[in-house]
């Protein structure tokens, strides 16, 4: 397929990718690459302009997880050397979000490892979003894995705005994943989220021995899920987990990916997220053709690029920090 433009208006009056289309996107040839990621930004500019959203991580509990998630440093079966410690308490929470109020960034990410959170961590992590959104009003998004009902209801009342919890992979392909918890029970946490009336946030890992066609799953799930923000990682491969040496990836087919995600959901946030300085590399910035969000700063267990080095990326594109979500407090 090459009139790439032409599906890109298309999706704008309404229409959704079949199957075919949406692996012909992955499929594209090389040459082909500028003519999709131009066609991607037709769509992505109708609905947001020029504008990127910055988003920072707080990794607030690192390491002693009972899950066997293949792909993480932080799993019960990664022999990773990462980094180990209970919940931060409230004050150290409040002061990341401090940093990230500091440097601009729209959306703080409090992230905690485990299966969910216990009785404590929830008080600990409500009563720091209290403060946060009283003193910087930042957009709090929390992921403290699977929730309950009762939970949800909790985070909503404390003013968390957007709760995240990736599907990760395809329905067909989580089991090879993990087998602590199911895909369903990583779907029902969303859909408790929605009830709460929290903005649900899940995305993906691509590069985890999946298929095309289970990439193509995966957007469509998102999709049926309603999901308003979308976080594409790709698979930074961390010697001491099950995928270690696992390296499937190229530049040009995660722009393929990017581009994808943007066609099959055109209203959503897409952000290009853990995985984009090793496996992007030098195509970093054709990624915010497609996409309208980044991390900014350090993931989970491993480093992002300089802050600065980011902020130039967005200057050299022309594009502009959107700080809607962040109101003009201080602290």
């Amino acid at each position: 397929m090459g009139e790439w433009k032409q599906l890109a208006y298309e999706v704008l009056e309404g229409k959704e990718l079949t199957n075919e289309e949406a692996l012909s996107i992955l499929n594209a040839p090389d040459e082909e690459l500028l003519e999709l990621l131009h066609a991607s930004y037709i769509i992505r500019h109708r609905y947001f302009g020029n504008k990127v959203k910055l988003n920072q991580i707080n990794n607030v509990k690192s390491g002693i997880c009972p899950e066997n998630c293949s792909y993480c440093a932080q799993s019960s079966i990664s022999n990773a050397p990462v980094e180990k410690y209970t919940m931060l308490n409230k004050d150290q929470i409040v002061e990341g979000a401090k940093k990230a109020y500091e440097m601009q960034i729209g959306t703080y990410c409090i992230v905690a490892s485990g299966r969910g959170p216990s009785k404590r961590e929830l008080e600990t992590v409500t009563e720091a979003v209290k403060e946060i959104k009283e003193r910087f009003n930042l957009t709090v998004c929390a992921c403290l894995g699977i929730l309950k009902p009762e939970q949800a209801l909790q985070l909503k009342e404390a003013g968390v705005d957007r709760y995240n919890h990736n599907i990760n992979t395809s329905k067909n392909h989580h089991s090879v994943i993990t087998t602590t918890h199911t895909y369903d029970d990583r779907v029902n946490t969303i859909e408790h989220v929605k009830q709460a009336g929290i903005s649900p946030c899940s995305g993906v890992i691509v590069g985890m021995k999946e298929t095309k066609q289970d990439v193509v799953d995966m957007a469509f799930s998102l999709k049926a899920l309603d999901a308003d923000s979308i976080p594409v990682n790709f698979l930074h491969a961390i010697p001491g987990t099950p995928l270690e040496g696992t390296n499937d990836l190229n530049p040009r087919y995660c722009l393929k990916v990017l581009a994808l995600m943007r066609f099959v959901n055109p209203t959503k946030e897409i952000r290009i997220s853990g995985g984009r300085e090793v496996n992007l590399r030098t195509l970093q910035p054709f990624g915010l053709y497609p996409a309208n969000s980044i991390f900014v700063g350090d993931y989970l267990t491993t480093d992002g690029q300089a802050e600065s080095t980011d902020f130039q990326m967005l200057k050299d594109l022309g594009f502009e920090i959107d700080f809607k979500e962040t109101a003009e407090v201080g602290a």
